[in-house]
Parts: structure tokens; C-alpha cells; sequence
């Protein structure tokens, strides 16, 4: 084991956390919670549990209503010029991955190179051509994003958070409106990056996920917690938590995904044909 993945790299005491809709109001209340390098966080809750919210305060998009969060060892409040460094360390997916529309998709993938690497135009379009083979974007690459389906848009923001090679990447219900043959690769593709993809320096990546289904999470090696009654509860690994008699459990393992699996074995027996 690599001796730097016992490291720290994000730690909250008492973190309150606050919601963009309403400054007034706090979703979350007393979070005490550390990541080491190289973990593969599942956060799951139900609508309006604060998922969301906790993520952009995670990514230091909005600041702690109250607590002591550390990103990277360092006080983390809410992120300025002066911490642009370590902000580039972290890559954020929104749930719908928006993207500018006026920009093709391989544009869209480069901007975060031309602006905080000051690349040319050609110089960012020859240093994508790696990624858009790993996501599988190369086909698509001069389409822009209002011709291609929600699928493919997701799939270009995931590659557009990935340009900059971040050390933590933070996901917003990275499954939310794909369709089984997307979602299942998106979970093979982040699990890759968790081992240490080569195309990413074999280092293994911090992943963070949040969840309003438990069921295509399940098995593996990742950490589940529970966002609940506004409160952040680690829940310890897949079989501790698919074996929890809590409520809010059941739940999230009772969502409809009859979609999702029900594609999964066509795809099955599409194969098999």
C-alpha cells in the first residue's frame, strides 16, 4: 500500500452544513466525518436530505454554516484566488453535468484547460484526445451538447471533471437519468479510477458519490453513510448497511430501478442472441 493513503484529506468537526435554495436554513448538523486518500464514499439519503448541498460544501462551492472543515490539512471555509491550488486538486460533477451549448464537446472538455492552464485552442484539443478515447467520446467529439442524449451530456461532464487530473472527484447522483448501459459503465469507469487507472498515474483516486438508491452501489469494497433527520451517519461497508433494519434503509434499497435492471438483463439476453 502506497504509505501516503493513510493520509487525511478531508476532516469535519461539527460542520453545519446550509443550502443554496435558502440561506437561512441548515440541512445538515454536526457532521464529524474524515476521508483518507484513496476511499470510494457512497452518501446516500433521500430527496431534500441535503446531499447535494453537503457536496458543494464538500467542494467548497458555499462555506460551512458553522464547524471546522480541513481539505487537505488546510482550514477550508469557502475557496478564493488565494486557493486556487488547492481547488484544482478537486473535480465536482453537478447531477446534470451542464454544459455550454455554443461549445462542441470536445470544447467543452478543454475549457477547464484554457482557462486555468492557459492552453491554445490546438494545444487543449491535442491534450484531450487520451480522454475522449477513455470515456468513449471520440464519435461524438465536434457534436454539440443539445444534439446528443442525457447520457452522452453526463459521460462529457464526468470527462470535462477529469481534464485537470484531480485528486478527489465528487459526483451528484452520477446515475440519475442513465440508462443501464451508461450507468453500468460509469460504475466500472469510477472503480477504475479508485484502483489507480494508467491513464491517470495508477494513483488511486478519492471518490465521493451521493445516492438516492442504494441498489446499483451494491457489493464492492466502498464506505456507505446515511444522510438522515439531518444528521451524516457512517454506515461501514455494503454488507453492513444491505443488512441495517433502519427505515430510511429500506428505502433507499425498495427504489423503483425496475428500468435499470430489467435493461440489464436485456442487455443479457441481447448478447446471448
Amino acid at each position: 500500500m502506497n504509505e501516503n493513503q493513510n493520509e487525511i484529506i478531508i476532516e469535519m468537526r461539527g460542520v453545519a452544513v446550509g443550502t443554496m435554495r435558502d440561506l437561512s436554513l441548515t440541512v445538515l448538523e454536526n457532521v464529524n466525518w474524515s476521508v483518507a486518500r484513496g476511499e470510494f464514499w457512497v452518501i446516500a439519503g433521500s430527496q431534500y436530505s441535503g446531499k447535494s448541498d453537503f457536496l458543494m460544501m464538500t467542494a467548497g462551492l458555499m462555506p460551512p454554516v458553522a464547524g471546522d472543515y480541513k481539505l487537505f490539512g488546510n482550514e477550508t471555509q469557502i475557496f478564493d484566488e488565494s486557493r486556487l491550488a488547492d481547488r484544482l486538486r478537486l473535480g465536482f460533477i453537478f447531477e446534470d453535468a451542464p454544459l455550454f451549448h455554443f461549445l462542441t464537446v470536445a470544447e467543452n472538455i478543454a475549457l477547464p484547460l484554457r482557462y486555468h492552464k492557459n492552453l491554445s485552442s490546438e494545444t487543449a484539443a491535442t491534450a484531450i484526445e487520451e480522454l475522449l478515447e477513455l470515456t468513449e467520446l471520440k464519435s461524438v467529439a465536434n457534436e454539440t451538447p443539445a444534439n446528443l442524449p442525457r447520457s452522452w451530456q453526463k459521460r462529457a461532464g464526468l470527462a470535462r471533471a477529469l481534464v485537470l487530473q484531480p485528486e478527489i472527484l465528487l459526483l451528484d447522483n452520477p446515475f440519475g437519468g442513465l440508462d443501464a448501459r451508461h450507468a453500468q459503465w460509469q460504475l466500472r469507469f469510477l472503480d477504475g479510477l479508485w484502483r489507480g487507472h494508467k491513464s491517470f498515474g495508477e494513483k488511486p483516486m478519492t471518490i465521493m458519490a451521493t445516492t438516492d438508491d442504494l441498489r446499483p452501489w451494491r457489493n464492492g469494497e466502498r464506505k456507505f453513510a446515511l444522510l438522515k433527520e439531518k444528521h451524516f451517519v457512517p454506515a461501514g461497508s455494503w454488507n453492513e448497511i444491505a443488512s441495517a433494519s433502519e427505515p430510511i434503509v429500506k428505502e433507499l434499497l425498495a427504489a423503483p430501478m425496475e428500468t435499470f435492471e430489467n435493461a440489464i438483463e436485456k442487455q443479457k439476453i441481447e448478447t446471448t442472441l
